[in-house]
């Protein structure tokens, strides 16, 4: 009985890697990024951006395409929550290679919403940097002047695959 359960274990396994090489194969994965939400690493993807110059550099960074679609700049703002790019100070896996992306409202939470307006992070003093890994250490780096934060007017469509307890 049990060697069995451990053989039928073993070919779900097998079947199920042979089902990701061939989604992975055809195009049909959309690859996950790193990024922090409430001090916790999370897996997100991106799948679309207003802007072609960041549809682009997000193709580029994982390989898979991001559609441009210029509306979605045009959301109301009560249908976006935020992304933090760092634009320079700790290097990482983020888009512009410093440190990752960083998001407020998680999901289950009422402002969760996929689609995110990107605010670029400067550090004044990219020596005196640290990593940040929510969005209240964003806002009280801004207030104590070590950053700017600014807003060119992208949206970039970001569902969340794991956050802060829970995950698709």
């Amino acid at each position: 009985m049990k060697r069995n359960l451990i053989v039928t274990s073993l070919v779900a396994v097998i079947i199920a890697g042979f089902v990701l090489i061939a989604r992975f194969l055809t195009g049909s994965v959309v690859p996950p990024v790193d990024g922090y939400m409430e001090g916790r690493s999370i897996l997100f993807i991106h799948t679309e951006a207003s802007d072609p110059k960041i549809a682009q550099l997000l193709t580029k960074m994982k390989g898979s395409p991001v559609l441009v679609v210029p509306s979605l700049a045009q959301a109301p703002q009560d249908m976006l929550a935020n992304v933090y790019v760092f634009r320079n100070g700790v290097k990482g896996g983020g888009p512009l290679e410093f440190q990752s992306d960083v998001f407020d409202s998680p999901p289950g939470t009422a402002g969760y919403r996929p689609l995110r307006r990107l605010n670029l992070v400067t550090w004044k003093d990219p020596q005196a940097a640290r990593e940040l890994k929510t969005a209240s250490e964003v806002t009280a780096a801004l207030t104590k002047s070590e950053i700017t934060v600014e807003q060119p007017g992208v949206v970039v469509n970001m569902p969340m695959l794991t956050w802060p307890g829970g995950h698709r």
